[in-house]
């Protein structure tokens, strides 16, 4: 039995695949699993032009085996087979891809093929310490066994298999003291191996599994009987198979979303609100997100880690991709799943393409989109919102320096004197008296401690409305976003409020100038404290306020002086 050598450059391309390009390696099953779902998609395909190989979709199949007495772990698919050309192109040949030729055969885009780069199936070496492919092709005579332990090369020799398909047989490595190969011959592993990462492959993923039940009571059997139980087998289906994503909206209940959600995230509670998108074109994919309800206990922690989970038509790639959220947008969870993502060959790692960021921009304005609806449709479920998650939009038009104001600045809710509600800024535009020049807010711990600011009392009086700045934040995206509608926003302790006239003005500076010696004394006695004693004309019941020179208000001075350093 000759062996053959790896058609490669040299033996460490195979040693790269195997300790390199892959840094997980539970995804060894996920490639397998792929690669038996192409087989069966293209045997399916062929029998639609092809009625001699008389099978239906339904027929097509992926069975696991773990067998721990022999250490084996078996995958086997009733798709197309492999003829003993294709073993040696296809298995002989690392990064040949038959799952591409035969899509480019075909020429057909409507094929949904996953494999594309032909290295998936090396994984099962970071496992395996020898792999056996026994394969016979539709319409052949002949079964043909391809047999590997490594880089040293393959075997090709003809073998017994009555049915068409593939099998392949894993001899699982022996365990260290620091890993643990055993694992993936137990039935619990493997299945929540499928459910994490082939769970809506399209064809039934089965295997038996061992199960216990209470056996029949005796007839005879006394008051101190002590139930006895037994273990059995039953073949299991693991994973679901059609997306929820995929199925049309109109099969899909309120509380099928809620219950995916809660069991697929993690939470307790119902999502806030449920994004569906599916987009073809330039971006072609399909999107289900999620608000959530309720803040993460570690949301605004560096432990919180944001991204999407990423399919590749229905095989996950990545649990959590964060380039398809921005840091803003960070509190949404879902999934994305796109059947033309550029993967690089391990399928771990996403090049960062052009559809990538066209997917991400899409996400983004779609995200906004549904954000306004539910701000002008559903506005308590909006606030609540709002508590949760406003601060990071705050965040994140301040961290971009107000690059990010077009698109963020109608999310914005802030607590107003109208009403003591929250308001939209292009509410409270909608609200201004024609000469009212600014969008006027005041800065304090409070509600409460705010509308005792002396400063306010003269915009108050003019009957202008005042936003309430009572986060850290809050003055800090003003400076990013100076203007809103054309409108400049100014502090109630601004020198300048645009509230007096010509001749007020120059009758404030004529009594400053008269009383300069009175002011004196007043800042000889308070010292450094403070820079400078004037005179103001917005006072009305409080005989003095605080007031800051330069863009650096009170508030900000208070907040910057609280930071480290």
């Amino acid at each position: 039995m000759a062996m053959h050598q790896f058609k490669a450059e040299s033996k460490k391309l195979m040693d790269l695949m195997i300790n390199s390009i892959y840094t997980n390696r539970d995804i060894f099953l996920r490639e397998l699993i792929s690669n038996a779902s192409d087989a069966c998609d293209k045997r399916y395909f062929k029998s639609l032009t092809d009625t001699s190989i008389g099978i239906t979709k339904d027929d097509l199949k992926i069975h696991i085996q773990p067998d721990k007495e022999a250490r084996t772990l078996t995958i086997t698919d009733n798709g197309i087979g492999m003829t003993k050309e294709d073993l040696e192109k296809n298995l002989g040949t690392i990064a040949k891809s038959g799952s591409l030729d035969f899509k480019t055969e075909n020429q057909s885009d409507n094929i949904d093929i996953i494999g594309q780069f032909g290295v998936g199936f090396y994984s099962a070496f970071m496992v395996a310490q020898k792999v056996t492919v026994i394969s016979r092709a539709q319409g052949a005579d002949t079964a043909w066994k391809w047999e590997s332990k490594g880089v040293e090369g393959y075997t090709i020799t003809e073998a017994d298999k009555d049915d068409v398909g593939t099998e392949i047989i894993l001899v699982l490595k022996d365990d260290t003291d620091s890993e643990n190969y055993s694992e993936y011959l137990d039935d619990y592993t493997i299945a929540n191996l499928v459910k994490k990462y082939s769970d809506y492959i399209r064809f039934p993923i089965t295997m038996y599994r061992e199960k216990s039940r209470q056996k029949p009571k005796p007839e005879d059997a006394g008051d101190d009987y002590k139930p006895e139980y037994e273990t059995y087998t039953e073949l299991e289906t693991l994973n679901s198979m059609v997306p929820i994503w995929k199925r049309p909206k109109s099969e899909v209940k309120d509380e099928d979303y809620n219950e995916f959600y809660k069991n697929k995230f993690m939470d307790y509670s119902d999502p806030l609100r449920v994004i569906t998108s599916r987009t073809e074109g330039t971006a072609t994919y399909t999107a289900l997100l999620f608000v959530p309800g309720r803040t993460p206990y570690d949301y605004y922690t560096k432990e919180y880690e944001k991204g999407l989970a990423l399919y590749a038509s229905g095989v996950m790639i990545m649990e959590k991709c964060a380039d398809l959220l921005p840091d803003y947008f960070s509190f949404v969870k879902g999934l994305v799943d796109s059947e033309d993502l550029s993967l690089n060959i391990s399928r771990e790692m996403l090049q960062h393409d052009r559809q990538l960021k066209l997917i991400a921009t899409s996400l983004e304005k779609k995200i906004k989109s549904e954000l306004l609806k539910l701000q002008k449709n559903d506005r308590e479920k909006y606030e609540t919102f709002w508590k949760g998650f406003g601060r990071q939009l705050k965040y994140g038009l301040y961290s971009s320096f107000g690059a990010n104001s077009e698109l963020l600045s109608d999310l914005l809710l802030f607590y107003s004197s109208h009403e003591k509600k929250l308001s939209t800024l292009e509410e409270y535009i909608g609200r201004m008296p024609e000469d009212q020049k600014y969008i006027y807010y005041a800065c304090g711990d409070s509600l409460e401690r705010i509308d005792q600011l002396p400063q306010a009392e003269l915009v108050k009086d003019k009957g202008y409305e005042i936003l309430y700045f009572t986060e850290d934040v809050d003055e800090f995206v003003t400076k990013m976003m100076p203007v809103y509608q054309e409108k400049e926003f100014r502090s109630v302790s601004s020198n300048d409020l645009g509230l007096e006239s010509e001749e007020e003005k120059e009758e404030t500076k004529k009594q400053q100038e008269q009383n300069k010696d009175l002011f004196g004394a007043i800042k000889e006695a308070l010292g450094e404290r403070v820079t400078e004693v004037r005179l103001s004309g917005r006072l009305k019941n409080a005989a003095c306020c605080l007031t800051a020179k330069g863009q650096v208000s009170l508030e900000m001075e208070r907040v910057l002086g609280a930071m480290p350093g």
